[in-house]
């Protein structure tokens, strides 16, 4: 197509689901209040990792990474819906919605590399109790959370790159909630079978060895727990990982109904939504109900009892 019918792009219009005015008020209320739930839950997280040094282990340092990732991913995105939501008609401007774009993607990939990094802390935990503080030292956790980071920017530079040198040729209308990649994609008046099979390869390469890898650590986990004599001591031991395999199972359930149940446009927008809303407000939700550390934290904070504690105490791992 040559340049004379190419128009420059300015700004895009989120359709979401403006045909259905009425849920959209009830998506509103309920995102307002879960983006609410995962801001303060998580935001409560961090802030007790860093006051508590009970806290200051590999397990909730990693915890604590995931809890920014988690109030940085939606914020990405959730604001400017929420707001889009009461107006008639939702625009986002070029730079706005390869940014949000980038951003979004680059932190779902995070997160599914640090459960991994989470899990393999599980596994040094209770399969290498001995060995836990010389092998999940400070500078090995600051590489592993440094790794998942990384790998997640990474990709979504990547992406981001090969996205935005197509060329757009006018049709501005993205059919979702957000600049989600698939259906920027659809807007391309190129060829986008190279994008299509890069984010494909990608996506195999960011998800299938992390899950691997977590498969893996709980079937040596589950080996070691069922090894242990007493019925206390196996139940102790699992408590330790069972929020951690329960926030995975989520994830990648979450996940893996996207992607293999059958397509309806508006359905997946919602389970998009429900992916990237609902989620990371259970993980903190998930880890205060299964964690007796973080509950004594928690009472601890609201005693006043961590201000007269946390002074002289490094942050250790």
């Amino acid at each position: 197509m040559n340049g004379a019918n190419q128009t420059v792009m300015t700004e895009f219009v989120l359709l979401g689901l403006h045909e259905h005015h009425n849920l959209q008020m009830v998506l509103f209320v309920l995102c307002l209040g879960i983006y609410s739930v995962n801001v303060l839950g998580n935001a409560l997280l961090i802030g007790l990792n860093m006051l508590d040094p009970r806290l200051h282990t590999p397990m909730y340092f990693f915890l604590s990474n995931l809890a920014l990732m988690d109030i940085s991913g939606t914020s990405s995105f959730v604001p400017l819906m929420l707001v889009n939501f009461l107006e008639t008609q939702s625009t986002i401007s070029f730079p706005g919605c390869a940014l949000q774009m980038y951003l979004t993607l680059a932190l779902g990939t995070t997160e599914c590399v640090l459960l991994a990094m989470m899990a393999c802390d599980r596994y040094v935990a209770i399969c290498q109790p001995l060995r836990y503080s010389e092998l999940m030292n400070q500078q090995t956790c600051t590489w592993m959370a440094v790794l998942s980071w990384g790998a997640g920017f990474a990709n979504s530079l990547l992406h981001s790159i090969l996205t935005w040198s197509l060329p757009f040729c006018g049709h501005n209308i993205i059919n979702h909630f957000f600049c989600e990649i698939l259906a920027v994609l659809k807007l391309a008046c190129g060829d986008i079978s190279l994008n299509a099979l890069i984010l494909t390869v990608a996506s195999a390469v960011v998800t299938l060895p992390p899950l691997l890898l977590i498969i893996l650590s709980y079937v040596f986990i589950l080996t070691t727990i069922l090894r242990v004599p007493s019925a206390a001591g196996r139940h102790k031991a699992f408590s330790t990982c069972s929020a951690h395999l329960t926030v995975v199972v989520i994830y990648y359930g979450t996940i893996s109904f996207m992607y293999f149940k059958p397509k309806e446009l508006n359905l997946d927008k919602l389970i998009a939504l429900f992916y990237g809303v609902v989620t990371p407000s259970l993980n903190p939700i998930i880890y205060s109900l299964r964690n007796a550390e973080l509950k004594a934290a928690t009472i601890a904070l609201l005693r006043g009892d961590l201000s007269r504690k946390m002074s002289g105490f490094p942050v250790v791992l």
